[in-house]
């Protein structure tokens, strides 16, 4: 039998997921997922401590501020593991999002030398980012445990089993909508700056700081349109009580992310077969 060192293929459709050649190239994601997590802290002191210093700090600060200053409620949840709760899915959304809508242009010198399929990068992204929330999800159990303790008034139920599924639907909402960026920016640089901003603010649409219940009522219809709102509040009625488990909201959220990616599969396609004429 002889064996083909050049084989011609069919152009590549805009709905082709190519999930054959992205399984034969499995071991590029675990280097990707590898690469992020080692050179992301490469020559620091503290290292892989940053995962848990950063959600720590950032807890504390909003307990200053949002919960002393501003007097925010939380439902009465123990401030902290609120905090927490919102930061950690937060946390796994943007770095998920921004890693995802660089993929062009952060990959765009092997991308030009080397073939391999283009959504392994976003698919690694979802993966190293995993691992992190994970490592902090181990601070938000120790904290939880802490307060379990000393008589808080948790209420875990059942639903705590729908978390996979929750970040299931974090996961591909930041990959979808950073793939329609990552399309966007090869040619419009300036798209960068303005959705790095972007992001920063659209996290006070997202209720991490705050309950949907003490929203604002004239904006709590806008804040309910945000397809990570229910994933939020889910979470956080799931494990402590507070908030509320919406249904239809997480129906709604999941038709957006299968809508979002339906699109965005097509938009990054489209791109990819040109993209190094305009990097």
């Amino acid at each position: 039998m002889t064996d083909w060192t050049i084989e011609i293929r069919p152009r590549k459709r805009w709905l082709d997921l190519d999930i054959k050649n992205i399984w034969k190239y499995r071991d590029l994601i675990y280097m990707y997922v590898k690469r992020d997590i080692i050179t992301m802290y490469k020559q620091t002191i503290l290292g892989p401590l940053w995962f848990v210093i950063q959600p720590i700090f950032t807890t504390i600060m909003y307990m200053f501020v949002f919960g002393g200053l501003a007097g925010i409620s939380t439902d009465g949840a123990p401030q902290p593991l609120f905090y927490l709760s919102g930061i950690m899915l937060w946390n796994y959304f943007s770095t998920t999002f921004s890693l995802t809508s660089n993929v062009f242009i952060s990959n765009s010198g092997i991308f030009g030398k080397v073939y391999f399929p283009r959504l392994v990068v976003p698919l690694a992204g979802i993966t190293s980012n995993l691992i992190k929330m994970l490592i902090q999800l181990v601070l938000f159990i120790i904290v939880y445990i802490y307060y379990l303790h000393t008589g808080a008034d948790l209420h875990v139920n059942w639903t705590i089993v729908l978390f996979p599924f929750l970040v299931f639907l974090i996961a591909f909402h930041s990959m979808s909508w950073g793939m329609i960026i990552s399309s966007m920016t090869t040619k419009y640089r300036d798209l960068r700056q303005l959705v790095g901003f972007g992001v920063q603010l659209f996290m006070y649409a997202t209720p991490v700081i705050y309950p949907l219940s003490a929203a604002p009522g004239k904006y709590k219809d806008l804040i309910a349109l945000n397809p990570l709102t229910p994933i939020f509040e889910a979470f956080k009625y799931s494990c402590m009580g507070c908030g509320s488990l919406d249904w239809g909201g997480l129906l709604y959220s999941t038709i957006f992310m299968l809508v979002t990616l339906f699109f965005a599969v097509i938009i990054f396609n489209r791109v990819e077969r040109n993209f190094m004429d305009t990097v």
